[in-house]
């Protein structure tokens, strides 16, 4: 492990705690810990929860990522390099500015705008959709089926077409999010999250029954 590398990671993993810290005296002992996705409260819970919350998103995140290489059975994944620093920094930035905006959103008791949070995951479907394609056959990370976790030729199909759909599919959430209302935006948004989870399984035992024959 490279030290030098992972100092800022540990600063952006950082960052939603020292913010959480610095707002707490103003935080109320109840805070809103969920919303749908119109962008109404469906939760509420002690203020002490939103420690837990930004663990699981920022500290967890980070922590399954460095450990991720370590327990590979393949090793396949120390190969990818920088890539998959790369990979491991961008997921870790996006959880923790989650964290960062959920906390925000407590102390102000509202989600002024959901769509922010289409637009986000949007963007972060087009960058991992950039990655898709270079990621090597492990147990961990990708589209884990058994089909292409037993044939190498399928991993690499099945990302090669995860990697097409998904910059096309987080593109068009980002459309969505910048020019349509808030209600068909939750809509579109858990349609083509669902397609996009969907397709690459389908098209891997596609693959597979392509192989038999």
């Amino acid at each position: 492990m490279n030290i030098k590398k992972e100092i800022p990671l540990l600063i952006v993993v950082l960052i939603p705690f020292v913010y959480l810290a610095y707002i707490w005296s103003s935080l109320p002992d109840t805070v809103p810990l969920h919303w749908n996705y119109k962008g109404e409260i469906d939760d509420w819970g002690n203020k002490s929860s939103l420690i837990f919350i930004t663990f699981l998103l920022s500290g967890l995140t980070y922590i399954l990522f460095t450990v991720i290489p370590f327990i590979d059975p393949k090793k396949r994944i120390q190969t990818m390099g920088n890539k998959y620093h790369n990979l491991k920094f961008l997921m870790v930035l996006f959880m923790s500015a989650l964290a960062v905006f959920i906390i925000y959103s407590a102390k102000e008791q509202s989600i002024t705008n959901p769509s922010f949070i289409y637009l986000a995951i949007g963007l972060l479907f087009m960058l991992l959709g950039n990655y898709m394609k270079i990621i090597k056959a492990n147990y961990f990370i990708g589209i884990r089926t058994p089909w292409t976790l037993e044939y190498e030729s399928i991993w690499k199909s099945t990302h090669k077409l995860a990697s097409k759909i998904w910059f096309v599919g987080g593109l068009a959430i980002v459309i969505s999010s910048l020019t349509t209302n808030k209600d068909f935006n939750g809509i579109f948004f858990i349609s083509v999250i669902t397609l996009l989870a969907i397709i690459p399984v389908v098209y891997s035992y596609m693959e597979y029954r392509k192989l038999k024959k």
